[in-house]
């Protein structure tokens, strides 16, 4: 049994080595004609890696079922970086306790973020005795002996490492979509903000080596994949712990070169954003014009107390030579409200910057304190009323600008790639475009993948109306 340690979560692994997934031969079908559900929470690293379980699991014989009552395993792949996705999964862990009453055999298995923290396998090892295994976000490429071992057993199995181990390459991958994928680039945070708990559920920083990156990507093309996400918690670090002149803007370039059509990475930290980056996505045309920059504050107390490392004046420098430089850039953001110490004074300046900057799209957030994180020893005297109402003026004013970028595109010709049919009205499609707006439009004889363009014809708060351009 191995159970989490923050102490040992805090710590670096510079001396990882690559090494390939590799399976016991024993294990490949050995449950066959057995069903599983997963639930999956959190970014778009967590869709990757339900991405990876569910290739695993069918590499062993598990089939997908999208009714947990009708599985033999149900596995939560969890997240941990705000309350919410906590509560949830924890409420999802009841609703298995009572169906483990009914169905004795059923295997249930917690994994991702949560697994991570000390509290959470604490809670579980005293309340969720049901819970047949834990493994976190370093061991993913053990799903199989795990499970099995579980199975077998038939008791409790925590299996969390807390210090990043080896970068394990060709972990298997059942991906979701048959046109758009993501790609994993770079591992962990080093930046240590203070409310965030990702640097110990996710470890340090550890890059792919390019040649890795570049193979899957060409395979990807060869399938006629038309977009691919480069993924990192912070991917603008990408390289710097293993190369002396190579970061994400040399790869932005090297990929580029492949030819697929769409090129996007998330998510960005404004401190390591270089000029370099800017010019190429300037310059190839299929790296897209899409950024997602996080704000988080706008007022420079805060930012320090957050440990964010850059001032609002540096983040809106970096903003508006975006703007300049970038044809049609759209910009997003995170920001937090509520953060411990915000006055209505630091609030203000965070609507200022707003009001600069005019964002494509916001993630808006109350702040939530997570264990072990430096913020969470901070006084919070910011009472929940005034931080529900900073979030709605917050949340009108964001909304405002939404609604006026995208009033812009009326009458213009857009390319979108398109998802599918619309669940809602006949005779339409929906995709999303460069700058990733939604669009639903009219078309007939497309399917999904195909790169259309769209005249625009009407405009929302979240989304835009078109219609076949021919």
């Amino acid at each position: 049994m191995n159970l989490p340690d923050y102490k040992e979560a805090r710590k670096r692994n510079k001396n990882y080595k690559r090494i390939d997934y590799n399976i016991d031969k024993n294990y490949i079908g050995k449950y066959s004609g057995k069903k599983y559900f997963l639930k999956t929470y959190g970014c778009q690293m967590n869709e990757h890696d339900s991405e990876n379980i569910r290739a695993m699991l069918e590499q062993i014989g598990f089939e997908e079922t999208d009714d947990y009552t009708n599985s033999d395993l149900v596995l939560l792949n969890t997240c941990s970086i705000r309350e919410n996705a906590h509560n949830k999964a924890f409420g999802m862990l009841g609703r298995f306790k009572h169906l483990k009453e009914e169905k004795k055999d059923l295997i249930v298995g917690l994994c991702g973020c949560m697994a991570q923290e000390v509290g959470v396998v604490d809670e579980i090892m005293k309340n969720y005795k049901f819970v047949n295994f834990v493994f976190g976000t370093h061991n993913l490429y053990r799903l199989p002996d795990i499970i099995d071992k579980a199975i077998i057993k038939n008791s409790q199995e925590i299996e969390v490492y807390s210090k990043e181990g080896d970068l394990v390459e060709d972990i298997p991958v059942r991906r979701e979509n048959n046109y758009k994928a993501y790609v994993n680039i770079i591992y962990g945070c080093d930046k240590f903000c203070t409310y965030c708990i990702v640097p110990f559920t996710r470890g340090g920083e550890r890059s792919r080596k390019k040649e890795d990156i570049l193979k899957e990507i060409e395979y990807l093309v060869k399938d006629g994949y038309k977009e691919v996400t480069l993924l990192g918690q912070n991917v603008n670090a990408y390289g710097k712990d293993i190369y002396e002149n190579y970061g994400l803007g040399e790869l932005l370039e090297d990929v580029s070169k492949t030819n697929i059509p769409r090129i996007r990475f998330t998510t960005s930290h404004p401190w390591d954003f270089s000029d370099k980056m800017i010019d190429l996505i300037s310059k190839y045309p299929n790296i897209m014009p899409s950024i997602h920059l996080p704000l988080q504050s706008g007022s420079n107390k805060i930012l320090k107390l957050m440990g964010r490392r850059y001032s609002k004046e540096s983040y809106l420098e970096l903003f508006d030579k975006m703007k300049k430089k970038i044809p049609k850039v759209a910009i997003s953001t995170d920001i937090i409200v509520g953060f411990p110490g915000e006055d209505e004074k630091d609030f203000n300046e965070t609507l200022d910057v707003v009001k600069h900057c005019k964002y494509d799209n916001a993630f808006t957030f109350i702040y939530s304190p997570r264990e072990n994180t430096p913020a969470a020893k901070l006084k919070d005297n910011v009472s929940l009323k005034e931080k529900e109402e900073r979030l709605q003026r917050l949340n009108n004013l964001v909304n405002k600008y939404f609604l006026e970028n995208n009033k812009k595109l009326v009458g213009e010709k857009v390319e979108v790639l398109t998802e599918g049919k619309s669940a809602k009205k006949k005779d339409y499609y929906y995709g999303y475009t460069k700058t990733n707006k939604l669009v639903n439009f009219t078309a007939n004889d497309i399917k999904e993948g195909d790169l259309v363009d769209v005249i625009i014809t009407d405009a929302k708060t979240w989304s835009l109306d078109g219609k076949l351009f021919k």
